[in-house]
Formats: C-alpha cells, sequence, structure tokens
C-alpha cells in the first residue's frame, strides 16, 4: 500500500487540560506512523467557518448527529472568543506511512455515548453525555481526524492556506492577570526519543506539562550541521577548557602504563594544555553529530545548511517563569545527578543523551528559538509534497 499522509488535530479545551502528551504517544505507538511535522494555530473565523462546512459527510463512518455536533463544537470552540476576540489554540499533527488515514481514525475512535474503557483516544478524553431527554448535556471530540483519505487531502489543502496568517508561533493566546510578566522558553525533544515509534516523546511532553505553562509553538524540526553548530557553539570553549584536567590525566596514566616509567608533575599539566582543546573539539563534533546526524567534518561545508536526518520536536512554552518551571521540571544535565521526578532521571541516559534540552535563560531562549525557528512552515512544505499547492 502506498504511503499516505493523515491528520489530527487536537482540540483548544484538549490543550488547555494539558492532554496534548497523552494523545501523542498514543497515536505514535498505535499507529507506527511517523510525526513528520505539527503546527500551532489560533484559527481565523474564516477557517473555523470553512472546515466546520466540510465536516459533513456522507462518507463519515459516524451518523448524521454526531456530525452535526462536531459542526457545532468547531464553530463554537475553535472559532475566536466572542467576549474578549482573542483566538483560541489548537494543535495540528501529520502522520506518514501506510494506511495512515485508517490508522490514525482507528486510534482517535468514534464518539459515542458507550465507553469502552478508553480503548480509543476519544473513549479516554472525549465526552457525549445525553440526558434522559435525550438532548446533548456536554460534549467534546478531543480531537478531530479525517474519516477518508480524499478528505484528508481536502482538509489538509484548507489547514494549510492558512498555516501562514493562523499558524505559527502564537501570539495573544492566552489571558493573564494585570500585572503578571510572562516568559517564552524553547524545548527540543532530542533525537534519541524517535530511535523507532514509542510513546517518549509524548510522555516527555506530559511531564513539562506540570508546569502549568502553554505551548504556543510546535516544529518537527531536522537540525543542519550549521544549526547545531550554532546552536552548541557556547558550548565548544567551554568543552576546551574544562576537560582539561580530566584528559591530562588520562593521558598520563596511559603513557605511564604504555612506557612503564612516572612523568613529572609539570608534564601532566603540559598534556591538559596540548591535549584538552582536541578532545574538546572532539566532543565538540559528537554533540553536533548526536543532534544532526552528521559531524561537521563528514560532509562538505556546502552541505552544513541541509536538514539533518535526526529528528527532534522543538516546542515554545509561554507563561510566569517559564524558563525556571521547564529547568526544574527538566532536571539537571548529568541524569545521574537529577532528582526522581524529573525528565531526565526518567529518561536520561548519559550527559549527551538526556532526553530534553530546555534554555536556561530568556537571551538564550531567545537566540535558541531564532537558530531553531519553531515558527517556520514546513507544514505546509509536507503537506503540499503530499498532496500538491493547497
Amino acid at each position: 500500500m502506498s504511503q499516505q499522509l493523515s491528520y489530527v488535530i487536537i482540540t483548544p479545551y484538549s490543550l488547555h487540560k494539558s492532554r496534548t502528551g497523552g494523545i501523542l504517544s498514543r497515536l505514535i505507538t498505535r499507529t507506527g506512523l511517523e510525526l513528520v511535522a505539527a503546527r500551532m494555530f489560533a484559527p481565523s473565523s474564516e477557517l473555523v467557518n470553512q472546515y466546520s462546512q466540510a465536516i459533513i459527510s456522507r462518507n463519515d463512518p459516524q451518523d448524521s448527529r454526531v456530525q452535526s455536533l462536531i459542526h457545532d463544537y468547531i464553530l463554537q470552540n475553535l472559532s475566536p472568543d466572542p467576549a474578549t476576540g482573542r483566538r483560541r489554540r489548537a494543535m495540528v499533527l501529520l502522520f506518514k506511512g501506510e494506511d495512515a488515514v485508517r490508522k490514525t481514525r482507528s486510534v482517535v475512535g468514534n464518539i459515542t455515548t458507550e465507553r469502552r474503557g478508553g480503548e480509543t483516544i476519544r473513549d479516554t478524553y472525549g465526552d457525549l453525555i445525553i440526558g434522559e431527554d435525550n438532548q446533548v448535556r456536554y460534549f467534546e471530540p478531543a480531537v478531530l481526524a479525517p474519516p477518508t483519505a480524499e478528505e484528508c487531502e481536502a482538509k489538509l489543502k484548507l489547514w494549510t492556506r492558512y498555516s501562514d496568517s493562523d499558524g505559527g508561533i502564537l501570539e495573544d493566546t492566552i489571558g493573564y492577570p494585570s500585572g503578571e510578566k510572562t516568559q517564552r522558553t524553547l524545548v527540543l525533544i532530542k533525537p534519541e526519543n524517535f530511535r523507532f515509534p514509542s510513546g517518549r516523546p509524548g510522555n516527555v511532553i506530559d511531564f513539562f506539562s506540570r508546569t502549568g505553562l502553554f505551548i504556543v509553538g510546535i516544529k518537527v524540526h531536522r537540525m543542519s550541521v550549521a544549526q547545531a553548530m550554532e546552536f552548541y557553539g557556547p558550548v565548544r570553549e567551554v568543552l576546551r577548557t574544562k576537560l582539561k584536567d580530566m584528559v591530562a590525566a588520562k593521558a598520563k596514566a596511559a603513557l605511564e602504563k604504555e612506557f612503564g616509567f612516572k612523568l613529572p608533575a609539570e608534564k601532566e599539566g603540559q598534556l591538559g594544555e596540548l591535549l584538552g582543546p582536541a578532545f574538546g573539539d572532539n566532543q565538540f563534533d559528537n554533540i553536533v553529530k548526536f543532534m544532526s546526524g552528521q559531524a561537521p567534518s563528514e560532509i562538505p561545508e556546502a552541505d552544513w545548511a541541509k536538514p539533518g536526518s535526526e529528528r527532534c520536536i522543538a516546542l515554545v512554552y509561554e507563561g510566569v517563569e517559564a524558563v525556571r518551571k521547564i529547568r526544574d521540571v527538566l532536571g539537571p544535565t548529568d541524569p545521574s545527578k537529577a532528582p526522581p521526578g524529573s525528565i531526565r532521571r526518567e529518561f536520561g541516559q548519559t550527559i549527551m543523551v538526556n532526553a530534553a534540552h530546555a534554555s536556561d535563560s530568556e537571551e538564550n531562549a531567545r537566540r535558541e528559538i531564532g537558530i531553531v525557528q519553531p515558527g517556520e512552515n514546513n507544514f505546509r512544505q509536507v503537506v503540499e509534497e503530499f498532496c500538491g499547492k493547497a
């Protein structure tokens, strides 16, 4: 069967209730599909109206009453807030693979009053409550997904047409009490979480949800060699100097063992000065290769700007004390020193393979966001590669 592209929209309510991680984990682990793009949207009235009209379909296995409920739900809950005019957040995830539309819809599930113990995403996170008078008391679909490949393509093209004007790193989608100072910070869910289809990316997002912060940007990113070198550039000189003593001690011990005599103490310092910078550069190259898939020495400089082979998720979080809160949940760089309940204690392995990165200051957040560009519209690129121009 040929490759398909499918989408899942996480509703504003599911985002507000921090269910993003759990939903993503189920979609990855139960479909086996590849997450190829993701984008935050603050839908305009125009997009919402057109999408709600496209929801009513003869090809949808759900009955007309449920389709009508979804139509009304979209108009009421994805449109800008009528009281404030503030747009609401929605997240669109794109999955690629064989039979992708059927697989995503199967995991999402249909809407029914009969709960099945959490079998599908909607069983767990959605609700349809009907009173004794047969009137709907409460309705929340949790996510939205296409019923067929044909409808998937049409709806993806619709969202893509609005992906520049209504999508990216969102502005003014969260209301804060007067006087509260908010921050934005960057998180990278690192490549080791994507070696095979697993719940790890979603689980890491779940941990970050404890902060009470809001996701305002998301991008599936393949870091280039050039981006990795710039991103981790401040670390390079630290590695060249910080590791001198360790390198000197190891070199001295190895030489003494090999040649069978003791080296004078001053020679150890000279070894550090000689070998420390070279070892630091090697460690830096290892970091670049881990994040991008290739070390600078392995490819021509002309190819350094091309997207790498390794995948990560870039997230922008917003809220009060965002930098500190994210760093607290993440834990220190060395997983062995991270406290219980932190991301790096739960998911990290080494100082480099430590699950996620987070900016350590507002200044660095701005610098790193500028390098990774979470607002870049690779969502459009993926859709148009599969479906043609929107």
